[in-house]
Order: structure tokens, then sequence, then C-alpha cells
């Protein structure tokens, strides 16, 4: 049984890679085509995540929050069911999840479309207050052709966005496909057997982990910077024998703006960091979370309650979720310093084009090596935009791409640079800016110093960390990511 297990979970695992697969070469945006802003999983007839893609870790970690709630509308085979809603199992509106049913229970794909009827193009407003500010809000919906008509029709460059669904949908047929013949050359009830072994293998693995770090209570504070000021995140860190409890007591509670998430952001995060410390080679599925459980008030800041606007909450909040986090752990074991915490979100567009991208930045050295230059860390995951790619399909050029270099913080391992990102816009259209660490710098660890703060511009004069601005042809932004912060003196 265990080489057969090691068979059926290495072809589990090759099904959610194909899938993604399917679904980057098929799409049109170049958000998903290009910066590969998607992710794909196999789920258990139980809404257990078996297998998933080395995708997004905030799309993976709050799937099963949208699997579990397709479930309760007891899907048919053939069916596909789409939402967005945060607080039905979505993560921010852009980020569209697909569900269907296989024979051995579910496929799921979640991708970032790059505009969903926001009040601002891209739908990602740097200043948005409800959840009806920032798009089309999709409760858990069977998606069939009328739907899916009726959707893009309320979106921006809607046949760009029914091709992007259409790629989804191409992931999840081949998903069903790949399936049914795994079954039938193993059977179904080994397939089933074995994708419970590999929950349980996954489980006995972390908390074989866990139970090797030092019990204890951890505590760790750090701020987001909103428009209206710093707000406080707290979280401790409690581990007890195998098991491991992240509490975020103490937290701001949700705001006005964008900065809040659902519990199921803040989970992510929370499993991101543990699978990192504990156990980062570990074949990641659903049983590597059950050793970990999250809480946070109801109507805090990483547990909001509707209709509070979290357009930043799953991209800018959830990466400080993991800085707090890690920095908790780091009172336990040795812990690299902390990243540019941030992802740089960029949107702009009109009413005929609309392109979104994350910027790498400087990633924190290690205990034995220095960080990483100009990459995508934690919580994203994604490449960047290729410049001929970005040229090509939109008015915008590049005028300056490289690394920050002198950014990363000192210490006996320094931390990764940032970079410098230079768009020059074409034709006339609005800009949207969502970053953090522009004025709170990315701490180093045991004596290291601090990365450097970002910095944003337009035309050369200083833009806050969060804003929203109209731009004419010609105009120029500048972005400057945070370096890692340093590690050791």
């Amino acid at each position: 049984m265990t080489i057969e297990l090691q068979i059926i979970g290495s072809l589990l695992r090759a099904v959610a890679e194909e899938m993604g697969a399917v679904l980057v070469r098929s799409a049109f945006s170049a958000n998903i085509k290009e910066r590969r802003d998607c992710s794909t999983a196999l789920f258990d007839e139980r809404g257990r995540m078996i297998a998933q893609a080395e995708h997004i870790p905030v799309h993976l970690g709050a799937m099963p929050d949208a699997v579990a709630a397709v479930r309760k509308h007891d899907p048919e085979p053939g069916d596909v069911w789409a939402l967005n809603d945060p607080y039905a199992g979505g993560t921010h509106l852009p980020d569209i999840t697909l569900v269907s049913r296989t024979e051995v229970g579910f496929s799921v794909t979640r991708a970032h479309h790059a505009d969903v009827g926001g009040r601002e193009p891209g739908s990602m407003p740097a200043d948005s207050r409800t959840l009806a500010e920032e798009g089309v809000v999709i409760p858990p919906t069977r998606l069939d052709d009328e739907v899916m008509t009726a959707l893009v029709g309320q979106m921006r460059n809607p046949e760009e966005r029914r091709g992007d669904l259409r790629a989804q949908l191409a992931a999840h047929r081949l998903a069903e496909q790949r399936v049914a013949e795994l079954c039938e050359r193993r059977g179904r009830e080994r397939v089933f057997a074995a994708m419970d072994e590999l929950y349980a293998y996954s489980e006995r693995s972390m908390r074989a982990g866990i139970a090797r770090l030092r019990d204890g209570r951890y505590e760790a504070s750090d701020v987001l910077e909103a428009l209206e000021g710093d707000l406080e995140l707290r979280a401790a860190v409690t581990i007890a024998g195998d098991a491991v409890e992240i509490d975020f007591t103490g937290t701001t509670p949700q705001h006005e703006g964008n900065l809040n998430c659902p519990l199921s952001v803040a989970r992510s995060a929370c499993f991101y960091v543990v699978r990192v410390v504990v156990d980062p080679d570990l074949p990641a599925s659903g049983g590597a979370f059950a050793p970990v459980t999250v809480t946070a008030p109801k109507g805090c800041l990483v547990n909001a309650r509707p209709p509070a606007a979290v357009a930043a909450g799953n991209v800018e909040t959830s990466s400080r979720i993991v800085d707090v986090v890690m920095r908790a752990f780091g009172e336990a074991i040795d812990v690299p310093a902390q990243g540019q915490g941030t992802m740089n979100n960029v949107t702009l567009g009109n009413e005929s084009f609309t392109y979104y991208e994350t910027i790498g930045g400087g990633q924190g050295a290690c205990p034995d090596a220095d960080g990483p230059s100009g990459v995508h860390v934690a919580m994203s995951n994604t490449l960047s935009t290729p410049v001929e790619a970005l040229e090509l399909q939109y008015p915008l050029r590049v005028e300056r791409y490289g690394l920050r270099l002198g950014s990363g913080g000192a210490g006996k391992h320094r931390g990764g640079d940032g970079v410098v990102r230079e768009l020059r816009v074409l034709e006339d259209c609005r800009l949207s800016i969502i970053s953090e660490r522009r004025t709170q710098r990315p701490q180093g660890e045991r004596g290291g110093k601090p990365g450097a703060p970002g910095r944003n511009a337009l035309n050369g004069e200083p833009l806050p960390a969060k804003a929203t601005r109209t731009l004419g042809a010609g105009d120029v932004l500048t972005i400057e990511t945070p370096g890692g912060g340093g590690h050791g003196r």
C-alpha cells in the first residue's frame, strides 16, 4: 500500500498541476496567463483538500471555505458553481472561484480577474468602504451560459472576462477526465482509501514537527498603514504538544476602509507560516492544517463582518499576518527577517482596458543565507508581467525595471533588495495603488538592520501608500519596493 499510496498521491498532485497549466495556457488576461495569479486543487467528498498545485498561498489556504459553501447546495455531477463573496467562502471580489464534482470529490480553481465591475477600473480601489464598491458580489451560484453572460455583462472588457472564465472551465473538464481515468486504472475504492491516508499522513507529519518546537505562548504585534492612520494587528501563538493555536485578540476592530479580511484569509496566512516554520517540504494537503486553530474576535480587522470592504485585506493584511505570526514564532525558533511585507498592488485602466499587477521586492535574510532580491514571496508567489507582453497588450510603456540596490537591510546575512518599476501611460486612465511598508520598515532579526521602506511617485511627486488618481497620457508612475530585513549582527 505504501508504494501505491505514493503513486496515487503523485497522480493526484499531477492532476492539480495540469489543471493549473491548462488554466494559464487558455487564459486571455495577462494577469493569469503571464503573472499566473491563479490556483488549482482537488478535494475529497468530505470537502477536505487532498492535493494542490504549488500556486498562491492566500488562494489555497482559503479554498476549503469555498468548497464548504458550495457543498451546502448539494452540487450535482457535471455542474460548476461560481463564487467570489468573501463572506461566503471567497477572499476578495476579483478572485472568482469555480467548484465542480469529480468521481471522488471536487475540483477547484481560483483566479484573479482583471476586473469584476468595481467602482474603479480593475476593481481594486484604494479607498473603497463597502463591498458593493469593489465589484459584482457572487454568492455560491450554479454557472451556466446564461449566468456567465449576466455576470460578465456587469464587468469591464466582458469578452476577456468570459475567456478567463472559460479557461477555468477547461481546467475543470480536464480534472473530471483525469480523475475518471485514475479511478478506472486503480479503482474508486483504492483512490478513496489513498485520499484518506494522504490527508492523515500530512496531519501526522505536521503534528510530529510541531511537537519538536518548544511549548509556550509567544506574542507579537505590527501595524498596517491605513489612510486614516496605523492599524494594530496582534497575534499570540500557543504551542502545546502537537498543536498550535493562533489568536488575534487585541487586533484593531474592522475599519471603514478596505484593509479588512474574512477569517478564511487570516487562516490561510497562518497555515502558510506554520508550514514554512515546521516542514516546508511536506506534501500540501488539508491534513497539514488540521493541528492549527485560528481564532479572532468577530468584527476585528482579520475577522470582518459584511458589508466591510476587503480589496486590500486579501493582499496586504494577509501579508502583515504572515509578518506578525512569523515574528511570534521567532520567540521559539530562529526565523527569517521580515520581507517586504506588501504586494505593491498597481491597477491601471479605463473603459477599454484594465491592467493589474503586483510587484516583487526584497525578502528577509535567513539565519544562514542572504535574502533573495526582487521576488514575490509569502502570500503572493506570482510572476512579474514580462515587459514585452505588457507593452504589446496595453497602452503602457516600461521606462525602467531593475533592482533597487542597497535597499536590503545590513547584517551578518543581508536582506534582499527591492525593485524599481517605472511605467509611462500612453492614454488617459485611472490609477489605484494599494501598498504597505511606506513608513514602517521591514524589520531585521537577531540584530540585523531593517530594510528600506518603499516609495510611490507620480511624475516625481510622492504618492501615499494607498492612492487613487486620474492619469493623463504621458504621466509616469514610479514604484520603489521595500528591501528585506537583515539577519544577525
